[in-house]
């Protein structure tokens, strides 16, 4: 059975781009929005999620609260998906509990 990886991420081309590289190892599931995330990850259960920063609605941080605050899933791997790539950002976004931090 594959380990399975949400992908939260409003770009569709990113969403692509991302299954393309890992489906073939990995079951991904995939949300547009940070308010489909919080809907739908305790049902699909992931081992990992790749969450963007920046996202509609409810953003990659109020997420991670979430995912924090919710006894199920509170020790989920969390990386941070974003394209701020300055001095400063992996701290900033390390700070309030993303596991990592990839630049896109």
């Amino acid at each position: 059975m594959k380990q399975k990886i949400a992908v939260v991420e409003d770009n569709p081309d990113n969403r692509m781009l991302v299954q393309a590289l890992l489906e073939d190892r990995y079951e991904i599931v995939e949300y547009e929005t940070g308010k489909e995330a919080v809907a739908g990850l305790e049902d699909a259960d992931p081992d990992l999620v790749l969450l963007d920063i920046s996202l509609p609605e409810m953003d990659g941080p109020e997420v991670l609260a979430w995912i924090r605050d919710t006894a199920a899933l509170s020790d989920l791997p969390v990386i941070a998906l974003t394209a701020h790539a300055m001095a400063g950002d992996r701290e900033k976004y390390l700070a309030p509990g993303f596991n990592d931090y990839v630049t896109k």
